[in-house]
């Protein structure tokens, strides 16, 4: 990860005011004068030093398009590689930073009929049609990647969801789990794998959650039929059972967690680090794609208070630390969301 430094002015004391009569939370739709800027975090240059910035606003939407006003924005490990061009989401800088969020409508595209101005909408967008991101006052995204947030789920829990849930929504689905497939999560105490735990116990999977004890309870409460402590030596050879298929979210352990799988099973990664396959193992690395229709079923999910997902916000002032320790691993199994 490269070097990251803060700008030296606040954006805090620069944002725009409500107007008299409206309530602080009031989200304008207008769209800026070309040449107005907005507050963002990211780059100026390609992997330069991630700072907080002055970003020109993002176009008119064309076709298929809509802009936000961002409302929250989520903070994972793989900004770390948009920052450093690991992850080619076709970032131009001077960019913010950002895939996923939350916000509101501020326009929309030509012929637009599904989403409307004002409309409160959650986003995982990857490439990035205007070549910035979702850390930023406004961003402008694909319709086709957009859901409404429903009724009762708070925006910051929304604003983390799209990522770590699409992930571990699909990851499943590589894996082919269904009622009674024996899964093992390795690294189950993130917020990705923990959803992931959630929704396997929802198909009515036997999952074994891989983490360290101190998760143990927590990981039981979202669906998991058994704790195993990876963070000992040798913890594969005290498992004592077999699995038909393993979700890998914890780097250097998918050795050791394919000597664990039937001939024939499955073991994705979202670590990019799966091993070769062999006695018929297929084996995957997973990349999240893009999925409003996905997006909008997990948001449902989470509303209804089937899917949980703890979060911690962060102002546009703390992002820079925030995002520094997320990238180091330090986030504590919490979703970090920034808050503008």
């Amino acid at each position: 990860m490269g070097s990251w430094s803060r700008n030296s002015r606040s954006p805090r004391d620069r944002r725009p005011q409500p107007s008299s009569g409206r309530h602080p939370n009031h989200h304008a739709t207008r769209i800026r004068q070309q040449g107005e800027t907005m507050i963002g975090v990211g780059v100026r240059t390609p992997g330069g030093a991630l700072e907080i910035l002055d970003l020109p606003e993002p176009r008119e939407p064309g076709a298929g398009e809509l802009v936000l006003e961002v409302v929250a924005a989520g903070i994972g490990p793989w900004d770390a590689l948009l920052h450093t061009g690991g992850w080619d989401v076709g970032l131009v800088p001077p960019a913010a930073l950002g895939v996923e969020g939350v916000g509101r409508v501020a326009a929309t595209g030509p012929g637009e009929t599904e989403f409307r101005t004002g409309d409160l909408v959650i986003v995982h967008e990857a490439p990035l049609p205007g070549g910035s991101g979702t850390w930023a006052e406004k961003a402008l995204v694909s319709s086709a990647h957009v859901a409404r947030v429903p009724d009762g789920l708070a925006p910051a829990v929304a604003a983390g969801l799209p990522v770590a849930g699409l992930t571990a929504q699909q990851a499943l689905d590589e894996l082919q789990v269904v009622a009674g497939s024996r899964l093992l999560v390795v690294g189950a105490s993130g917020p990705t794998a923990a959803l992931a735990v959630q929704l396997a116990h929802s198909r009515g999977a036997d999952v074994v959650a891989g983490a360290g004890l101190a998760h143990a309870d927590r990981l039981r409460s979202l669906g998991a039929a058994d704790v195993v402590d990876t963070h000992v030596n040798g913890w594969a050879h005290k498992v004592g059972r077999r699995f038909d298929a393993v979700l890998i979210a914890a780097t250097g352990t998918a050795a050791d967690a394919m000597e664990l799988l039937v001939d024939g099973g499955r073991l994705t990664s979202i670590t990019s680090d799966a091993p070769a396959p062999v006695r018929g193992i297929a084996t995957s690395d997973l990349y999240v794609q893009p999925d409003g229709r996905a997006l909008g079923e997990l948001a449902a999910l989470a509303a209804a208070g089937d899917l949980r997902l703890e979060v911690e916000t962060t102002p546009v002032g703390g992002a820079l630390a925030i995002a520094e320790q997320v990238a180091s691993g330090r986030s504590r199994g919490v979703k970090h969301v920034l808050e503008f």
